[in-house]
């Protein structure tokens, strides 16, 4: 079966205070369960705010190192899941699920991507 990767991407100048609320966590942690359970989830985690990452650019053969946070940038990876999935469809759908835990005052995006194998 197919690989997926789905980007989450956030806000980072506008996410809730303090993060995702503990009602948040929980329904997140029962869909993270029962994606396990189905074999559909492979991996996922969150990842530290761009104030703590570097991005390191390669331009005409010079490469550079940028310190975050990264202001310029509205929208951040703010985590990953590696999904296994019959298709692109049912990679979507759980997607689909995935942003629906999220209470209506966050603004979250996923880009789903087959994983190219070998």
């Amino acid at each position: 079966m197919p690989r997926y990767l789905s980007l989450i991407r956030i806000d980072e100048n506008n996410a809730p205070e303090g993060g995702p609320s503990p009602e948040l966590m929980q329904r997140m942690g029962e869909l993270i369960e029962e994606m396990t359970k189905n074999g559909v989830l492979l991996d996922t985690a969150g990842l530290t705010p761009t104030a703590q990452g570097s991005r390191v650019h390669y331009e005409s053969g010079r490469l550079s190192v940028t310190d975050g946070p990264f202001t310029e940038t509205k929208e951040v990876i703010g985590g990953y899941a590696v999904l296994q999935a019959k298709d692109r469809a049912e990679a979507i759908e759980w997607t689909k699920r995935f942003l629906k835990v999220h209470e209506p005052h966050w603004t979250v995006t996923c880009e789903v991507r087959e994983i190219e194998e070998g």
